[in-house]
């Protein structure tokens, strides 16, 4: 499957000067990792927001956002977002403040 390029752009920029981010394809997709953990990603042209399972009603409830049910199942923690959700570069750098506000209180991996 591909991914919007266009967005992985943005997410580049989003993470840009930050130390330990990575990038890996995944999904069918491709994930934004910070700290080892996934963070935030992109399937098609939907964005994919860990947002953990503390903020995760509270995302649902915003605008464009759905439970990410990649595998038939939703994922709790998780949130797909469309393409209106993100449009505006305000609401991408909220999307992406929210995963990493959880990524940020997750241990680091291999630690």
């Amino acid at each position: 499957m591909a991914f919007d390029e266009g967005l992985a752009e943005r997410l580049r920029e989003a993470f840009a000067g930050m130390t330990d981010v990575g990038e890996r394809r995944m999904f069918g997709g491709l994930a934004r990792m910070w700290r080892g953990h996934m963070c935030v990603g992109i399937v098609g042209e939907t964005l994919m927001v860990r947002v953990g399972p503390d903020a995760y009603a509270a995302a649902l409830a915003r605008p464009h956002a759905r439970a990410m049910d990649f595998t038939g199942r939703p994922l709790r923690g998780y949130v797909y977002v469309a393409p209106d959700g993100f449009a505006e570069d305000a609401d991408l750098a909220a999307w992406v403040e929210a995963a990493r506000l959880y990524v940020a209180g997750v241990p680091l991996k291999g630690s």
